[in-house]
């Protein structure tokens, strides 16, 4: 069991770009993001925030309803 590194919703918004996430519209409390995968599109409510996101909202960004990339899929993202 690792942690998931500490990030800011504004460079989460820029990692998920790189990984072929697109920028949908402002919300008064975050960015939509969106993907198309396999048979589904998947959408997601980022906050855009400049200091660290707490751990869970984190973790359920990256849980399996959201962007369902997880935390091992952050660190490919962050490592790439």
């Amino acid at each position: 069991y690792t942690k998931i590194p500490a990030i800011s919703g504004n460079l989460l918004i820029e990692l998920l770009k790189g990984d072929g996430w697109e920028e949908g519209r402002r919300t008064k409390h975050g960015i939509s993001m969106t993907k198309f995968i396999t048979d589904r599109t998947r959408v997601t409510i980022i906050p855009t925030v400049n200091s660290p996101l707490p751990d869970g909202t984190l973790s359920a960004i990256l849980g399996p309803k959201q962007t369902g990339i997880g935390k091992s899929g952050l660190r490919r993202i962050l490592n790439s």
